[in-house]
């Protein structure tokens, strides 16, 4: 688990980042089962709700696994750092003055006691994020473990897909890519696929794993992100990587090759496959529903004009599903007023403007443009997606991006013990100078 994709071998393979030039070693310390416990929340985070699989799972069933994942992975933090020792970090604790408005919200149960439930999940994805927060050192070890799970869980896709073409692009979705094995959106897949390659593409950049092992990952990525026809997940893809990719160009000859070859095949591909890409953009939809966002503006103007009350608008209703009037909200940021008042906004704002400004103060460097491209990336997401405010797959990016932009932990030089000084007698003293 600690090691990256190494040259001519897979992601998962062996630690050998140190065979390799301009590799980085697995920081010391750092123990193998810390990418177990980040696993667990990849596993928490993917949620209960989403397509019709090939064997049909009781969402309670699902809820108890996901949710267990996420006990056990706070139990093995714990475990691992039983002397609480934690690193101070802006990200964390901004999450954490967020629970105030989630509780004190909730409490009311104006959401039902689904909203304590939540808070209390909310509650321990923070707390374990500050147990795994001794491990963060600005290395690239939980980038590697970053892509290692999701692109595990692209593989039960394309399983499923394999197993089942009906049921894994089904015509409820409109024949997009979906989950058949476990309950994922095709939203969801097109976040996952556009993360990894982003990250797999900055690594190669970077040259912290060869060619190859970095095919492995970014090709299948990339189909699958192609038949989940996600709109946000491209645009946050390109738009990451271009923002990551300029933030290195300044001292990476292999960053302006790559940036000026990107806009070439984006110009060609702009003239000569324009009615194609139109086609899948619009995903058959008309002009109408393209312009309403496929009608999340309807819902969004609905939730804005509902009448609240004072409290209602500092605190919000308390912790839900994401959805008003029975519609999924789709936005982050009116999800968090919805359910967090604008207390929660201010927050969650302040969370991207904190980790932004940070990496705009960093130097140029491989872990800084893989924290601006995670950050551009959520950001963007935040206008058609929700979960900002709550324990889910972007703030698990973001968390990603506050390791990369914390500081290397300084080593204490070591000491020279201190030879007691000998004493010499007086009259010896006299001797040696006669």
């Amino acid at each position: 688990m600690g090691g990256e994709p190494t040259r001519g071998g897979l992601p998962g393979g062996p630690d050998t980042a140190g065979t390799q030039p301009g590799a980085e070693p697995r920081p010391a310390g750092t123990p193998r089962i810390v990418g177990i416990v980040w696993g667990l929340l990849v596993l928490n985070t993917l949620g209960s709700a989403g397509a019709k699989t090939i064997i049909p799972l009781p969402r309670s069933l699902i809820q108890m696994v996901t949710m267990g994942a996420l006990v056990a992975a706070f139990t093995l933090a714990l475990a691992l750092n039983l002397r609480l020792r934690i690193r101070a970090s802006a990200f964390v604790f901004l999450l954490t003055l967020l629970l105030v408005p989630s509780v004190i919200s909730s409490a009311y149960l104006e959401s039902g006691f689904g909203a304590l439930f939540r808070c209390t999940r909310l509650a321990l994805f923070v707390g374990t994020l500050w147990l795994l927060s001794r491990w963060w050192d600005g290395s690239l070890t939980f980038v590697r473990h970053h892509i290692r799970m999701y692109f595990a869980v692209l593989g039960s896709v394309a399983a499923g897909l394999v197993v089942s073409p009906g049921a894994a692009m089904p015509e409820l979705y409109g024949g997009r890519l979906v989950g058949a094995l476990w309950p994922l959106t095709p939203p969801q897949i097109g976040q996952y696929a556009a993360v990894i390659i982003g990250l797999t593409v900055l690594l190669v950049l970077g040259r912290r794993t060869d060619r190859a092992s970095a095919a492995v990952v970014i090709v299948p990525s990339l189909v699958l992100l192609a038949l989940t026809h996600t709109r946000t997940a491209t645009l946050g893809l390109f738009i990451g990587l271009a923002l990551a990719i300029g933030s290195l160009i300044p001292t990476s000859a292999a960053a302006r090759r790559f940036f000026s070859w990107a806009v070439l095949c984006a110009a060609v591909a702009a003239v000569g496959f324009a009615s194609a890409l139109q086609a899948w953009f619009l995903r058959g939809q008309s002009k109408e529903n393209f312009s309403s966002l496929t009608g999340r503006a309807k819902v969004w103007d609905a939730l804005l004009a509902a009448p609240r009350s004072t409290s209602e608008k500092l605190f919000g209703v308390g912790l839900g599903d994401k959805s008003f009037g029975g519609l999924p909200i789709d936005n982050s940021w009116l999800a968090v007023y919805n359910e967090q008042g604008l207390i929660g906004v201010t927050l969650v704002a302040a969370i991207i403007i904190v980790l932004g400004g940070v990496a705009l103060l960093r130097p140029p460097s491989l872990q800084r443009a893989c924290a601006i491209f995670l950050i551009g990336y959520c950001a963007l997401a935040s206008y058609t997606e929700a979960g900002l405010g709550d324990a889910s797959p972007y703030l698990l990016h973001l968390a990603l991006a506050a390791s990369l932009l914390a500081a290397p932990a300084e080593v204490a030089p070591l000491s020279t013990p201190k030879v007691p000084r000998r004493r010499v007698p007086h009259g010896a003293r006299r001797s040696e100078v006669t």
